[in-house]
């Protein structure tokens, strides 16, 4: 597997940037068939949010860590050595160029095998995948204010941008996150935001 900064200082070694866009499609609808599926009286929205939640960055991550998917990806020699080989945002992409393979080789059902055993089953339930709503109920429980997320940065070309946001409750920072969307990022940061207020 080789990603982009590789085949930057390997002219002619191809990476997984297209497997990558065509991975991010499979892996949207494999996860959204399966909620579906499973997942029958609940509502398009709960079911959109729970899909963004499954298919953050921080699970693709983890799950390709899990598989040891990082042990066989190629990163040019700057990348490796600032530690580009577990960054979150490129596990994230061999996870989807993966899948992407797995599916151009024997189709969607290999592909939903993947998601659901190193993605879905390891995900938290339902019930508790929508972080912002979760965060905003903590937040103004006893009459406080709701928290704000700004944009703090984005990353990659058009089709495969990767968002960065942070959350704030009042002048306090309370957590940040990234994600392919803007909403899968403010989710990710209101994840953070919940552990560092358990804390």
């Amino acid at each position: 597997m080789t990603h982009t900064s590789y085949s930057n200082e390997n002219p002619g070694m191809p990476s997984n940037e297209r497997l990558e866009f065509l991975g991010d499609s499979v892996l949207g609808f494999l996860t959204a068939r399966e909620l579906f599926a499973l997942h029958k009286k609940h509502a398009e929205g709960e079911l959109t949010r729970a899909r963004a939640a499954y298919v953050c960055e921080g699970s693709l991550a983890g799950a390709a860590e899990w598989m040891g998917i990082t042990e066989a990806l190629r990163v040019g020699r700057g990348e490796s050595t600032d530690g580009g080989r577990k960054r979150p945002s490129i596990m994230a992409d061999a996870f989807e160029a993966l899948l992407a393979a797995v599916y151009l080789d024997g189709g969607l059902e290999p592909a939903g095998r993947i998601v659901n055993t190193f993605l879905l089953e390891k995900a938290p339930p339902l019930s508790v995948t929508d972080f912002k709503t979760a965060l905003q109920e903590l937040t103004q429980r006893d009459g406080g204010q709701p928290p704000s997320y700004s944009l703090a940065g984005e990353t990659g070309p058009d089709h495969n941008k990767t968002f960065r946001v942070e959350v704030c409750l009042g002048e306090r920072h309370l957590g940040s996150g990234t994600g392919r969307s803007k909403k899968a990022a403010e989710q990710e940061a209101a994840r953070e935001a919940l552990e560092t207020l358990k804390n």
